[in-house]
């Protein structure tokens, strides 16, 4: 298996700016742990948001950037459990040919794709891998 360390989509040929369109249902965590995604663990820390997608996976977003990724769906207010939607933020995604492993951050939990899974490229430093069935349904290139 392939394994990806100190990656930049930036400078790939490969790798082109995507942006996601979905609502998801968030519930803040009340204590530290961790779930298991379909890619991996996700550790996260009380307050962090726990999210839970329209194809049913879930994964974890920290507190700190949550915000900047999630819009609240009226009536919920920032900060409360309950519907999201994603902000149009572009992102750097890649389609693998081969199943491959990657750190989220640096030091952080090692996710695994698949053949034909992505990485996806949120800032230097900063990674996803998305299942190929999931990324067709709720990503769309940015033109």
């Amino acid at each position: 298996m392939l394994e990806l360390k100190n990656i930049d989509l930036a400078s790939d040929a490969s790798a082109a700016l995507f942006v996601k369109d979905e609502v998801v249902e968030v519930v803040f965590a009340r204590a530290d742990g961790e779930l298991i995604s379909r890619e991996g663990p996700n550790r996260f820390q009380a307050g962090d948001a726990l999210i839970t997608g329209s194809t049913g996976d879930r994964w974890s977003v920290s507190r700190s950037r949550f915000d900047a990724k999630y819009l609240p769906v009226v009536p919920v207010k920032a900060g409360e459990d309950g519907h999201y939607r994603s902000r149009p933020v572009p992102v750097l995604a890649r389609q693998m040919a081969e199943g491959f492993t990657l750190a989220r951050s640096s030091g952080g939990d090692v996710l695994q794709g698949l053949a034909q899974d992505w990485v996806l490229q949120y800032a230097p430093g900063d990674f996803g891998v998305v299942e190929n069935a999931r990324f067709q349904k709720v990503y769309r290139p940015l033109a």
